[in-house]
């Protein structure tokens, strides 16, 4: 039998994410040779498909891949444990994946080197011995696409990122803009996008509220539009307080660049 050393363990654990005493079991199992290693882990994993479907993906990193300025998707990758998230094989399958997710703004329509995305998932999950998903994905094409990516942990590859569509190119605006949805997470670009459903529901909130506080009736219209005011400031890109200069708002920042936001898209693991 051919001698198993703690290096050789600790390569094969670095490579596949798998148990100490997964590894060296296989590398027993394969006398050593390392591939063949490999190939069994797989094996193996592949019978833990089944029991993995109902288990948790809660973990693992956001993606993003641009394709000049002009085009650039976002997709988020998950797995079940940080341990996997920060290993190698795991960042390099999501690179692989949003690779082939170029365009794609619906996680169905993926596939990678003519595979199927699900094969491709559940033969990461094998090697991996954990349940492997893509949650989400967005493209966006035109005439100015920037990504920001953010770590949330040093040790951790980035689990927050930000696309963003401009009218035209402008750098330096679109990593500032990117950076404040970032940090502070708007719902809608404009004040036009939000659902009118939603505008009244927040005057039904509003009136009720001022009511329940013994606010004067003269003063409830008043009360009620200043609070969906405060609404749209919250949650409306344009309307925000610009995360670098809360004097000005975003819209401010955009008109004095002369560019628009036309879109964005914002994802962070394990947030809807």
């Amino acid at each position: 039998m051919a001698s198993i050393s703690a290096a050789d363990i600790k390569k094969l654990r670095a490579a596949t994410g798998a148990g100490m005493t997964d590894c060296k079991n296989a590398l027993v199992e394969a006398d050593g040779d390392y591939d063949k290693a490999v190939e069994f882990l797989r094996i193996k994993g592949l019978k833990g498909v089944a029991k993995r479907e109902g288990r948790a993906a809660s973990n693992g990193l956001i993606v993003a891949k641009l394709d000049g300025t002009k085009k650039g998707t976002l997709l988020e990758l998950n797995c079940e444990t940080d341990f996997v998230a920060k290993g190698s094989t795991f960042q390099e399958l999501a690179t692989q994946v949003v690779d082939a997710a170029q365009g794609a703004n619906d996680v169905e329509s993926i596939t990678v080197d003519g595979k199927a995305l699900k094969d491709v998932l559940d033969d990461a999950g094998a090697l991996l011995g954990e349940k492997i998903e893509v949650r989400r994905v967005v493209s966006f094409e035109g005439e100015y696409v920037s990504v920001y990516l953010h770590k949330t942990s040093p040790d951790l590859p980035p689990q927050l990122g930000v696309l963003v569509e401009l009218s035209a190119e402008n750098a330096a605006v679109a990593k500032d803009v990117a950076q404040h949805i970032a940090a502070l997470p708007p719902q809608f670009v404009s004040r036009d996008q939000v659902p009118d459903d939603a505008v009244a529901k927040e005057r039904e909130i509003a009136r009720a509220t001022a009511i329940e506080e013994g606010k004067p009736e003269a003063a409830l219209d008043k009360i009620v539009e200043g609070r969906v005011t405060g609404f749209f400031k919250e949650n409306v890109l344009l309307e925000q307080s610009f995360a670098k200069d809360n004097k000005k708002t975003v819209g401010k920042v955009l008109e004095e660049a002369g560019v628009s936001v036309l879109g964005f898209a914002r994802f962070k693991v394990g947030q809807a």
